[in-house]
């Protein structure tokens, strides 16, 4: 199950990253560079979604793409946000708690499940909703000007990356919380 559809999809995010990237090294003008920029990142996010509903619709479902998924969406994340704080338009703050919550979450799930205790730790929808804040702030921080005339889309993205860094640190005490219980046991013995 290593190059099904969706696990192609999967491999396209982080294909995207360098592309992402690149695109502020470009030689283009600053708003074009924007422009490409959001537009890639919306595209390859919404793989995230695809690629799931494929897995499951064309019976297409693999340890490796359930391991692999993540994988993507924290490197594309994680990239962007280092654009963003290269660019000054996120804190290095807001990337260091986002950045550090991934790392932390993801070596928790992994040692859970070493300890056959991966449930404790399955997604929640305060982790969904985090996501969700995130995907939509970083685009509007991408882009940095006014969509349709109105929206100035930094002001909102950096409004909404703080949402998104404090929905991230409840994130991550719930996620310890839920694990506590067998960090305590495996402490004790």
């Amino acid at each position: 199950m290593f190059f099904t559809i969706p696990t192609i999809m999967t491999w396209t995010r982080i294909v995207a990253i360098p592309l992402i990237v690149g695109v502020f090294s470009a030689p283009l003008e600053p708003q074009t560079q924007n422009l490409v920029a959001t537009v890639m990142f919306i595209a390859f996010a919404i793989t995230d979604w695809l690629d799931g509903y494929l897995a499951r619709k064309l019976n297409q479902t693999s340890s490796f793409g359930a391991f692999l998924d993540p994988v993507a969406d924290k490197f594309l994340v994680c990239a962007a946000l280092l654009v963003l704080v290269h660019l000054q338009r996120a804190d290095v703050l807001v990337a260091l708690i986002i950045i550090g919550r991934e790392i932390a979450i993801s070596a928790l799930r992994e040692w859970m499940a070493q300890i056959g205790a991966s449930k404790s730790v399955a997604v929640h929808m305060i982790g969904k909703l985090k996501t969700t804040v995130q995907m939509v702030a970083i685009p509007f921080l991408l882009y940095d000007g006014k969509l349709f005339g109105v929206i100035d889309t930094g002001v909102w993205g950096t409004w909404l990356i703080w949402i998104a860094a404090i929905l991230t640190i409840w994130s991550m005490v719930y996620y310890l919380r839920k694990a506590l219980p067998e960090i305590r046991a495996r402490v004790v013995k």
